[in-house]
């Protein structure tokens, strides 16, 4: 019977960029956080002769070919194990293509535990530390860079080419207004823009080693302190949460977001708005009215997700949130943009709802 796998997004929690290196890549911290909305992964596979890969979905935008990450997931997967199958994959696409809330990766995740769970052999959740997810965690790495955070959901440090990850206290589950508008950015262009700017400011190979170390350990202190008395509280969530009839948390009662309760929300930032935004002047609108700061529901935080074009807005209240989706629709004059009304996502609930059957 073919396995349906939850593929749910992620947001950035503050993102800083190195300087170009030599390796051509970009050294990054960061902190990932995974949301409630997702799009669908079927896998179906057996044991075959000979391996051979289907890949279909109702988004023609979406690659069903070895360009896509599932794809590539899958191949790589059964490479290592040394096993060959038959496998069908198909992505149902609820997510943006494109937009910097890491729908493909997530894809890739989805369909691996998809493949486990279809050979038998799902025998530990992946976000375990063990000899064999170490493994995954490296696969995933050679997939792509904000792949292997998917292995562990929740609130997740990332560092290096944010490929090398850990986990990080959850904050509780928070309101979140995700807004898309339908121009794209380029990641590669935004890079392009971020070294014009690091040469201009003479950002040198050593001072973003120093000013990335000082990030990571700022971001590890901050959300540790996130936690009431440093460790993860009540709640799989890490913070006062409670659970509702449907056994999910929920704050847990009127109290500040720990995000601003911890002043967190004062000092993190994207490194990508400062080029971003001057080429999109439409984006920085938006994360203005996200933010609604002088309002009764401002955002405890608002912001780019990676390079965009996704943007998104983290509340106290349902309600709050809601009345950012109102500002969208009234004050983001000329701008088209669609906005869904989601919440972050704890770990454990991350993998206790993966498998939809």
């Amino acid at each position: 019977m073919p396995t349906a796998v939850r593929s749910h997004a992620k947001i950035n929690l503050g993102l800083g960029i190195g300087s170009p290196r030599t390796d051509g890549f970009h050294g990054l911290t960061t902190v990932y956080q995974t949301l409630e909305m997702y799009d669908v992964v079927t896998v179906t596979a057996g044991n075959a002769a000979a391996t051979t890969i289907r890949l279909t979905s109702n988004d023609s935008r979406v690659p069903t070919d070895n360009r896509n990450t599932a794809w590539k997931m899958v191949e790589l997967a059964l490479k290592a194990l040394e096993r060959t199958a038959e496998v069908e994959i198909h992505i149902e696409k609820r997510l943006p293509v494109q937009g910097g809330l890491g729908a493909g990766s997530a894809n890739a995740v989805a369909a691996l535990v998809g493949l486990e769970a279809e050979l038998g052999m799902s025998d530990s959740p992946p976000s375990e530390e063990t000899d064999r997810n170490m493994k995954r965690l490296e696969i995933a790495a050679q997939v792509g860079s904000d792949v292997p955070l998917f292995l562990i959901g929740g609130t997740v440090l990332g560092v290096d080419r944010g490929q090398e990850v850990r986990a990080l206290p959850d904050l509780e589950p928070v309101w979140c207004v995700v807004a898309v508008p339908e121009m794209g950015v380029s990641t590669a262009q935004a890079f392009r823009d971020w070294d014009a700017l690091c040469l201009e400011e003479g950002l040198t190979a050593e001072a973003s080693a120093v000013k990335l170390n000082e990030l990571s350990r700022a971001y590890a202190s901050a959300f540790q302190g996130a936690i009431p008395g440093g460790r993860v509280g009540t709640g799989s969530s890490g913070v006062l949460a409670n659970s509702n009839e449907n056994g999910r948390e929920d704050l847990a009662g009127p109290q500040e977001s720990a995000l601003v309760r911890t002043g967190i929300s004062s000092w993190i930032q994207n490194d990508f708005e400062r080029v971003v935004f001057p080429q999109h002047p439409s984006l920085a609108e938006i994360k203005r009215v996200l933010a609604g700061f002088g309002t009764p529901e401002a955002a405890c935080y608002a912001s780019l997700s990676g390079s965009g074009s996704a943007l998104f807005g983290l509340y106290l209240t349902r309600g709050d949130a809601e009345a950012a989706q109102v500002r969208l629709a009234h004050q983001a004059k000329g701008i088209k943009v669609q906005s869904t009304l989601t919440r972050t996502l704890p770990r454990t609930a991350y993998w206790r709802e993966m498998l939809l059957h």
